[in-house]
């Protein structure tokens, strides 16, 4: 062990932290996380840390740029307060998009990112279900990548659908791997989206490969953002025969005219996690169904903390 577990969280999604710190049977860390009039962060640790084990929970989702900003200020914060480790844990991992020089004279974000968390005073990194696996060796920390099919499949086995009347369809080539390991875990069979992006959040569905005709078919993402690739695909299903289209992800980033595009489409259920909490409209939406991550990370934070294996967890 690293000293007493001491878990603190940021205003990116202090429900997520509750439920964690539920979990675990312990209480949120006691810290002011505000901001001066300027817009500048201003964070106070109100309790001792020193020789803490100590866990930030905060994902960098809306307002992205503020919520990364807290996170790096609170560890900052916390090294400074002579914590004797600090995990950072990150459900939702933002710039994760730019993981790569797809185009001349663009950024690696994801690796700026990586750096900036590492050099704020971070020891380990505990994410969840990045939007690509490389991004791991970004960190020059050890990182520990959760997924959260686990979660996602126990929901889905409690539903009435038949497994042999289900495809699991994933969206676009990238996500062939994750949607292979769902389907294969449910026996059900594959199919993939052939899509061409034609910019920034703009796709165009090509073709199906796969057969979707008179199944329930799940369309598997990492990620909806505006909701575009998601309800395209969902149609593209139906046109080609599907009898019902559902939809999981992990973080329902959802921005723009997602909410809209989703309570129009033909999908039946969107499943969602709490890794990015759901805010207004998205509540009462009846087309989305949130899952808690809380007792994954929670279980994870344990291990972490008591020096036991997280691999099992990896699954």
């Amino acid at each position: 062990m690293s000293g007493e577990l001491q878990i603190f969280s940021g205003n990116a999604n202090p429900a997520l932290a509750h439920e964690i710190c539920a979990y675990l049977g312990t209480k949120l860390g006691e810290a002011t996380v505000s901001s001066f009039s300027d817009g500048e962060i201003r964070v106070k640790i109100e309790e001792n840390v020193r020789g803490g084990d100590v866990f930030v929970v905060q994902s960098s989702c809306q307002p992205v740029n503020d919520s990364l900003m807290e996170l790096l200020i609170i560890i900052d914060a916390l090294k400074r307060s002579s914590a004797n480790r600090i995990t950072a844990v990150i459900p939702y991992f933002g710039y994760a998009r730019q993981d790569r020089k797809d185009q001349p004279r663009v950024p690696i974000s994801a690796k700026l990112v990586a750096d900036l968390i590492s050099t704020a005073g971070t020891d380990r990194v505990l994410t969840m279900d990045l939007h690509a696996g490389q991004i791991q060796g970004f960190f020059n920390v050890p990182v520990d990548h959760l997924y959260a099919l686990p979660v996602l499949l126990d929901y889905i086995t409690k539903q009435t659908v038949k497994v042999s009347d289900l495809v699991v369809v994933s969206p676009d080539a990238g996500g062939v791997e994750r949607a292979r390991a769902f389907a294969k875990r449910l026996e059900a069979n594959l199919a993939i989206i052939d899509k061409r992006r034609e910019g920034p959040n703009q796709t165009q569905i090509m073709n199906i490969i796969g057969d979707v005709a008179g199944k329930s078919a799940l369309l598997l993402d990492d990620m909806i953002d505006t909701a575009g690739t998601i309800v395209k695909g969902a149609q593209a299903c139906m046109d080609r025969g599907a009898r019902e289209v559902w939809t999981a992800c992990t973080h329902a980033v959802l921005t723009g005219p997602a909410l809209d595009r989703i309570q129009q489409s033909c999908l039946k259920q969107v499943i969602v996690t709490n890794s990015i909490p759901l805010r207004g409209k998205e509540q009462i939406c009846p087309k989305l169904h949130q899952l808690s991550v809380a007792p994954l990370l929670g279980e994870a934070i344990r291990r972490i903390h008591e020096d036991e294996s997280v691999s099992s967890l990896f699954a």
